[in-house]
């Protein structure tokens, strides 16, 4: 597809203005909605956000690339953008985005956005275009630079296919002993979109450099191109996959294969050549078992799929948590003055309890979806719920199995469904279809509903039980120490693993006992890393860029609304000096929280749910004393920095 086609000049935006990523987004969906492009900017909009929620848009290198395609949309079009100071976009780097491409699309256009962003990504693997971009002045620069990459694209692409071609019949014509080493690889992402092409690039660049000769295949969203023929599989030393993705396997049936996730195509390529080279890879079986493929193949470690479906449980569970938390914070506020009969509490209070009666029910359910796919969400979901309920349990109890029953039904609930998967994979054809519709609900939920009722609630209502009465009893000096724990965790990855299970420990002690004290632990932890590279910054000049200061500006914000990912480009490019100083102040102020006994009765906002807390003063002090003392840290500990 020629992306020029799609650019117009007047959807294109030389000097973006905004500084946030939601204002990015405002300002391109209003120019859109201007030039007649779209006919509803609420709802085109709403995709967007809704696209970026699932992953952030902002592929690296400067560049984002946000799409929708619903009934809002006129026609095909690319809206082209370039900010001069650059955005904080949650890109995948941790870097601010100057270049932007909105790809807006019809809901009938047959996957047009999705091409247009193949076609895009394609070109934006050549650096030079990319810095030319940055340049730019007019539309018309900008439209003369992508005629010129996409001719100079579709020369490559002829010539490579050429040579490829040569290379083959050279090849069968050439000694075996004589002929440089071989090897093949397929590139895949879920969309098909940027990282297939960037690891394909990346790859051909490394091997080229290493003396290697290489044939990528590209599973994209404009179909496989640069498909490998059984020839080149059988000269081939051995085979990569990067990919994110189902691709075509039987045919590499008694090859060394590295089964490897896309992104490590892109960071890791001369890695992933050498391995092959070397024949680490598994030899592959076509005829074993799916389970049995991903084993021998290294795609993830067990660690790595249980928190990406852990991960998948805590995001989807989040909004309930936030939005009935911070609604019964605020009833429990308004109780004083409105008291505990008045409409506005009950209705406020029965609101936030209602959420939060789906939290643990939700958690399960997509922990287990991540696991299984659709066929695990209702046995997941019900199996949460069980979890949630005191009834629900052979054993009499006051407890229910709580927060950590529901991450066992969901775990347990995925599984299930796989198991039956598997137990019933060779059903006759003719009888597929009850497998979604009969085998897989009835099954599921009757087996899991078993172990939850007869095994998981028994045990996790007493551990659960076990769990209050010892944070109930627990003493100043051991708070003190948990406090002080978690909030450094919330440091020391900044939305990683620790992070996540920081707040997710907290998160499970406010639902099972509606103590808010170490939501306030965890809190202060996560708003000291941006806050205290912001006051750094703006104390200790010297030590940062002046491209450093200004992005570091962005996180007095940012830190004071709880969002701890805005210290992460810092902590990319500086790991010692921030992590450290942050990690310290971190634990000061979470240890803080618990010395003086606050409680914030809501599990997300920062200083805004601040006047919820029982002590809301001290609460702000004690995230200021852990600000100031990682930012004295950071500035006098880190050198003195140098402007490019």
């Amino acid at each position: 597809m020629n992306i020029q086609d799609l650019l117009l000049k007047d959807a294109m935006i030389m000097d973006l203005q905004a500084t946030t990523k939601e204002a990015a987004v405002d300002e391109m969906v209003a120019r859109y909605k201007d030039i007649g492009v779209i006919t509803d900017d609420a709802l085109y909009r709403k995709d967007i956000l809704a696209r970026e929620a699932q992953s952030s848009t902002g592929i690296g290198e400067g560049i984002a690339m946000p799409h929708a395609k619903d009934s809002a949309v006129q026609r095909a079009t690319v809206l082209f953008a370039k900010s001069q100071n650059g955005v904080e976009y949650d890109a995948l780097d941790g870097q601010p985005v100057y270049l932007f491409f909105m790809i807006a699309a019809p809901e009938g256009a047959n996957d047009t956005h999705l091409q247009a962003l193949a076609g895009l990504s394609s070109l934006l693997i050549n650096p030079q275009l990319v810095a030319d971009l940055k340049l730019a002045q007019t539309p018309e620069d900008v439209q003369e630079l992508f005629a010129k990459a996409q001719a100079a694209k579709d020369a490559e692409d002829a010539k490579e296919e050429a040579e490829e071609a040569a290379k083959a019949q050279a090849a069968a014509a050439t000694p075996a002993d004589e002929q440089k080493p071989f090897i093949v690889a397929v590139t895949a992402c879920p969309t098909g979109i940027a990282h297939t092409y960037m690891a394909e690039a990346a790859l051909k660049e490394t091997a080229a450099k290493m003396g290697i000769d290489i044939k990528v295949e590209t599973n994209g969203s404009e179909g496989v191109k640069h498909q490998l023929t059984a020839d080149d599989i059988s000269r081939a030393t051995g085979v990569i996959i990067a990919a994110d993705k189902k691709v075509d396997m039987p045919r590499f049936n008694g090859k060394h294969l590295l089964n490897r996730p896309v992104i490590d195509g892109i960071k890791k390529p001369a890695e992933l050549i050498q391995k092959t080279l070397d024949e680490e890879g598994s030899i592959f079986h076509a005829t074993e078992s799916q389970a049995s493929e991903e084993a021998s193949a290294d795609k993830k470690t067990l660690w790595s799929r249980i928190y990406q479906d852990l991960m998948n449980g805590v995001s989807n569970m989040l909004p309930f948590v936030v939005g009935g938390g911070i609604l019964m914070a605020i009833s429990f506020l308004l109780e004083q003055t409105v008291g505990a009969h008045s409409t506005t509490f009950i209705f406020l209070n029965s609101l936030g309890n209602n959420a939060f009666n789906f939290l643990i029910p939700v958690l399960a359910a997509y922990i287990a979806i991540s696991i299984g796919d659709r066929p695990a969400l209702m046995p997941g979901f019900v199996g949460g719920y069980m979890a949630s309920q005191a009834t629900a349990s052979v054993i009499s109890s006051d407890s229910p199995a709580g927060f950590l029953g529901g991450l066992a039904a969901g775990f347990i609930a995925g599984w299930v469904i796989v198991g039956l998967k598997k137990a019933f994979k060779n059903l006759p054809q003719t009888l597929d279809g009850l497998k979604p519709i009969l085998i897989f609900p009835v099954l599921g939920l009757l087996i899991v509903g078993f172990i939850m009722f007869f095994m998981v609630n028994p045990v996790f209502a007493q551990i659960n039980l076990w769990l209050s009465t010892f944070l109930t009893h627990l003493g100043a000096g051991n708070a003190l120490l948990l406090g002080a724990i978690l909030g450094g965790m919330m440091s020391v990855d900044m939305g990683g693993p620790f992070n996540k299970a920081a707040y997710t420990f907290a998160i499970g002690v406010f639902t099972t006992t509606k103590d808010g004290s170490l939501m306030a632990a965890v809190m202060a932890g996560g708003m000291v890393p941006p806050l205290a590279i912001a006051v750094a910054a703006t104390i200790f000049k010297n030590k940062f860029t002046g491209s450093e200061r200004k992005q570091a500006f962005a996180n007095y914000v940012l830190g004071i609304s709880f969002i701890t990912e805005g210290a992460i480009p810092f902590a990319a490019t500086d790991p010692l000096h921030v992590i450290v100083s942050s990690v310290i102040g971190s634990a000061i102020g979470g240890g803080l929280t618990q010395l003086w006994q606050i409680t914030v009765p809501a599990p997300h906002g920062g200083i805004f749910v601040a006047p919820l807390a029982n002590h809301g003063l001290l609460f702000v002090l004690a995230v200021l004393i852990g600000t100031f003392v990682s930012a004295l840290i950071l500035g006098l500990w880190r050198p003195v920095a140098k402007e490019a």
